[in-house]
């Protein structure tokens, strides 16, 4: 076999989208804040509405959710099995409304804590495709 064909071994992989934004400490700034903008952003409120309160258990799932979903500990997994996530949200009525306040806080978030403009597109490109799954009416 060619040598140039063969990928070698050596070759390091690339870093997870979990650790270029700071691994743990990174994505559980991430999802905190996207609580926060959520809690205090009255173009969220729709969005609110639909969460139980108080929010920290639910601060504490998503962060699982993405540690695993960037490439981190699959911690969400560990505790709770495969995420499901349009299975477990088909209690709540999601629309392009929520959806669209949904993708505001997270866009927000990104732009104020993801400086690579590469992790930032790519960041941004798999929220919004995860946001567009989980609409489940008109």
């Amino acid at each position: 076999m060619l040598s140039f064909l063969k990928r070698s071994k050596s070759a390091a992989e690339p870093p997870s989208l979990y650790q270029q934004l700071g691994g743990e400490a990174g994505v559980r700034k991430l999802a905190e804040r996207f609580y926060d903008i959520m809690e205090t952003d009255p173009r969220a409120h729709d969005l609110l509405a639909i969460h139980a309160l108080p929010l920290t258990a639910i601060r504490q799932k998503f962060f699982e959710f993405l540690s695993g979903w960037l490439g981190g500990p699959q911690l969400f997994v560990e505790k709770y099995g495969h995420p499901r996530l349009r299975q477990r949200h088909l209690p709540f009525r999601i629309d392009v409304k929520l959806r669209d306040q949904w993708l505001l806080c997270m866009y927000q978030v990104l732009d104020e804590q993801v400086e690579d403009p590469l992790v930032h597109m790519q960041l941004k490109q798999r929220f919004t495709a995860l946001a567009h799954h989980m609409i489940n009416t008109d």
